[in-house]
C-alpha cells in the first residue's frame, strides 16, 4: 500500500508539467488538463481511502527516497499516510476539483489564463507533498512550493502596484514561517541524531524520555513550531496578511486563502502533536494564542467593508478555535472544523462577486440592519475604543513595520558605505584571511576558533542587510546575496565534519543560478538601461523569457528545491551545536532576508506598472 503514495505526488506533478508545455491559448485544453489532472488524484484519493480503511486504517510510511547520505547524516523524503493525511487529501482534492471548473468559466479570456492553472497545478503538487509528508524535510519542501505558487497567484494581476506589494509583503510572512520549521529541524537533529520522521513521534515512550531528558530542546521545537504555524495560518500577530492576499483572482483567494493553504499551520500542529503533547507550556501558549486570534480577528471581522477581508478575517477566527482544539487533542473535532471552515469559506468566496452585486441593486430597498448587537451592551467608551481598534486591525501590520522589517532597514541604512569597491578591496581579503584560517584550523587558539564562525556569520549578515535596503543598483544586490551564502558556508566549516564535498553541495547551486541571475540582469540593463530598485519597471511584458530565467535563479538562491542547495540548508543547520544560539540566529537572519532581497529584486525589475507610456498602467491604488 506504500508504493501507491508515489502516485499520489506525480499525478499532479505530471499535470503541472505538461500544462507547461500547453499554448496559452488554448484555453480548453489547459482548464480540462487541470481539472481531469485534479479530479484523476480525487478518484485515487477515494479509492484508496476507502482501500485503507477497509484494511484497518494502519498508519503507512514509505521511507525509501534517499537523497543525500553521508557518515553522519542522511537527508531522505519520507511519506505518512494517517486519518489526518486522508482528510487533507480529500478535502483538497474535492475543492481543488470545484475551483478549477469554476476558473474555466470566471477566467475566460484572461490574459494570464494558462499562468493562473499553471500555478494551481503547481500549488496543488506542494500541498499534496505537504499532506503526505512523512518527516519535517519532505513537509518543508511542500511547503515551500505553497509559499512561493501563493506569491504568484497574490501578484497575478502583475501591471498593478496593490498585487505586487502585497505579494511581496506576504512572502516576507511566509519566509518568517520558513525559518520557524528550519530551526526546528535543526534542534531536532541534535534531540534524536537523525531525521527523525513523524512516525518514530508517535512512539510516545521515545519522546517521553528524550523530553524528560532535554525538556529545553523539547520547548525550543515546540516554539519553533508555533512560530511556523502561526506565520503560515495567519494567527496572531500575523493575521494582517491574509487580507492583503485578496489581491489575486477569486478562485485562487478561495482554494488558498479561504480553505487550504491557510490550514497548513493546523496540518502542522496536528502532525507533531506527539511532541507538543508533553509540553505544557507550549500547548498553554497554543490555546491563548487561539484565543485571542480567534476574539480579535472576530471583531475586525465585523467592520469591513470589504466582503473578502470580511470572509479573511472570520476564518481567521475560526483558525484560532482549531488552535485550540489541536492543542487540547480534540484533533476529530479539529478536522471536521477544518473541513467545515474549507468548504464554507470557498462557498463565500466564489459566490462573494454575485451577493455584493445583488446587495448593491437592493441596498436602497431590503436593507434593514440588525437595532441589537452584542455591541450595544457595553458601556459607550468600550465599544468606541474597541470599534477604532477594530477599524485599524489593532495595528497588526504596522507593528509588524516597526517592530520587525524598519530596524532590519535602518541596520541596513547603516552599511550604505558598502559597495562592489569595498567588497573587492576589504571583504575579498577577509574571506582570504578566512579561507588560510580554515586550512590551517589546528593552529588556532580555542578561545579565538569559538568566534570565527559568529564573526564570519556577522559579514555575512551585514551584506544581505544591505543586499534588503539596495534602493538602487540591482546587480550589486544580486551579487551581495550571493556573497552571502559563501560567507555563511565559510562559517559553518568551522564547526567539525563539515567538508568541502558538503560545502560544494551547499555552493553548488548558489554559484549555478548566481551567474544565471547576474546574466539575466546584465542582459535587461543592456535592453532598457534603468533597472534601479527605487521603483517598479514591469519589465516581464516586453522579456517574459528573461523574467523566467531570472525567476528560476531567484528560487535556486533562495534555497527552493531545484537545486542541491536545498538540501545544503538543511546540512548547514545540522552542523551547527545545539549550543550556538547566537550563530543559529544569525543565519536564520541571513536565510529570511536573503529570501526577502531576492524576490524583491525580481518584483521591483520585472513586475508592477510597466516603466513605459504606451503600456497600459493602473492607478497606484488600484
Amino acid at each position: 500500500m506504500e508504493s501507491i503514495l508515489h502516485f499520489f505526488i506525480l499525478i499532479p506533478l505530471i499535470g503541472f508539467l505538461i500544462s507547461l508545455i500547453i499554448n496559452g491559448s488554448q484555453e480548453k485544453i489547459l482548464s480540462w488538463l487541470a481539472f481531469g489532472t485534479v479530479l484523476l488524484q480525487l478518484t485515487l484519493a477515494f479509492s484508496f481511502t476507502i482501500y485503507w480503511m477497509y484494511k484497518g486504517h494502519p498508519a503507512l510510511n514509505s521511507k525509501e527516497n534517499v537523497l543525500y547520505q553521508t557518515s553522519e547524516y542522511v537527508f531522505f523524503l519520507d511519506f505518512y499516510f494517517d486519518k489526518i493525511s486522508a482528510t487533507y487529501l480529500l478535502v483538497g482534492g474535492i475543492l481543488t476539483s470545484l475551483v478549477t471548473m469554476y476558473s474555466r468559466y470566471y477566467l475566460h479570456r484572461e490574459k494570464g489564463y494558462k499562468r493562473f492553472f499553471n500555478t494551481v497545478l503547481f500549488f496543488y503538487s506542494g500541498y499534496t507533498l505537504t499532506v503526505l509528508s512523512g518527516n519535517l524535510e519532505t513537509l518543508f519542501l511542500g511547503w515551500e512550493v505553497i509559499g512561493i505558487s501563493s506569491f504568484l497567484l497574490i501578484a497575478f494581476y502583475r501591471e498593478r502596484y496593490l498585487p505586487v506589494k502585497n505579494a511581496v509583503k506576504i512572502y516576507s510572512i511566509y519566509r518568517i514561517g520558513d525559518i520557524g520549521i528550519i530551526l526546528a529541524m535543526w534542534m531536532s537533529h541534535h534531540l534524536w541524531h537523525q531525521n527523525i520522521t513523524f512516525a518514530a513521534l508517535n512512539n510516545s515512550e521515545l519522546v517521553h524520555e528524550q523530553l524528560s531528558h532535554h525538556s529545553a530542546i523539547g520547548v525550543f521545537i515546540g516554539l519553533a513550531l508555533v512560530l511556523a504555524a502561526a506565520a503560515k495560518s495567519a494567527t496572531l500577530p500575523f493575521s494582517s496578511w491574509l487580507a492583503r492576499a485578496m489581491e489575486g483572482p477569486t478562485p485562487s483567494s478561495a482554494i488558498f486563502y479561504g480553505s487550504l493553504a491557510v490550514h497548513i499551520g493546523l496540518f502542522l500542529l496536528l502532525r507533531t502533536y506527539p511532541l507538543i503533547q508533553h509540553q505544557l507550556s507550549i500547548k498553554i501558549i497554543i490555546v491563548m494564542l487561539g484565543l485571542l486570534t480567534s476574539l480579535v480577528a472576530t471583531g475586525i471581522a465585523r467592520v469591513q467593508s470589504s466582503v473578502k477581508s470580511q470572509i479573511a478575517y472570520s476564518s481567521i477566527a475560526q483558525i484560532g478555535i482549531m488552535f485550540i482544539e489541536a492543542a487540547l487533542g480534540f484533533h476529530k473535532m479539529a478536522l471536521f472544523h477544518f473541513a467545515g471552515n474549507a468548504f464554507l469559506r470557498t462557498y463565500q468566496l466564489l459566490v462573494s462577486p454575485s451577493v455584493v452585486t445583488y446587495l448593491i441593486r437592493e441596498q436602497f430597498y431590503n436593507q434593514a440592519p440588525n437595532k441589537k448587537y452584542i455591541e450595544t451592551f457595553y458601556p459607550k467608551k468600550l465599544a468606541n475604543t474597541l470599534y477604532l481598534l477594530c477599524l485599524k486591525e489593532f495595528n497588526l501590520d504596522s507593528s509588524l513595520y516597526l517592530y520587525v522589517w524598519n530596524p532590519m532597514k535602518a541596520l541596513g541604512r547603516k552599511v550604505s558605505f558598502l559597495n562592489l569597491n569595498h567588497v573587492l578591496f576589504f571583504f575579498v581579503p577577509t574571506f582570504i584571511i578566512g579561507l588560510l584560517l580554515r586550512i590551517n584550523e589546528e593552529l588556532i587558539p580555542e578561545n579565538i576558533h569559538h568566534i570565527l564562525p559568529v564573526f564570519f556569520s556577522i559579514i555575512g549578515l551585514i551584506m544581505v542587510l544591505k543586499a534588503f535596503t539596495e534602493r538602487l543598483r540591482a546587480r550589486m544586490s544580486w551579487v551581495l546575496v550571493c556573497l552571502n551564502h559563501v560567507w555563511i558556508a565559510l562559517a559553518i566549516s568551522f564547526n567539525e565534519h563539515f567538508t568541502l564535498n558538503d560545502i560544494w553541495l551547499y555552493l553548488s547551486g548558489i554559484l549555478v543560478m548566481g551567474i544565471i541571475g547576474l546574466i539575466s540582469l546584465r542582459r535587461i540593463k543592456k535592453l532598457e538601461g534603468n533597472i534601479d530598485l527605487d521603483r517598479f519597471h514591469g519589465h516581464i511584458y516586453e522579456h517574459p523569457k528573461i523574467a523566467f530565467v531570472f525567476l528560476l535563479a531567484c528560487l535556486g538562491v533562495s534555497g527552493f528545491p531545484i537545486t542541491p542547495t536545498f538540501i545544503g540548508e538543511d546540512l548547514i543547520f545540522s552542523h551547527i551545536h545545539q549550543n550556538q544560539f547566537v550563530l543559529a540566529f544569525l543565519v536564520s537572519m541571513s536565510f529570511i532576508l536573503n529570501g526577502l532581497a531576492i524576490i524583491r529584486i525580481f518584483a521591483r525589475v520585472f513586475l508592477g506598472p510597466h516603466v513605459k507610456t504606451y503600456h497600459e498602467v493602473a492607478y497606484r491604488s488600484a
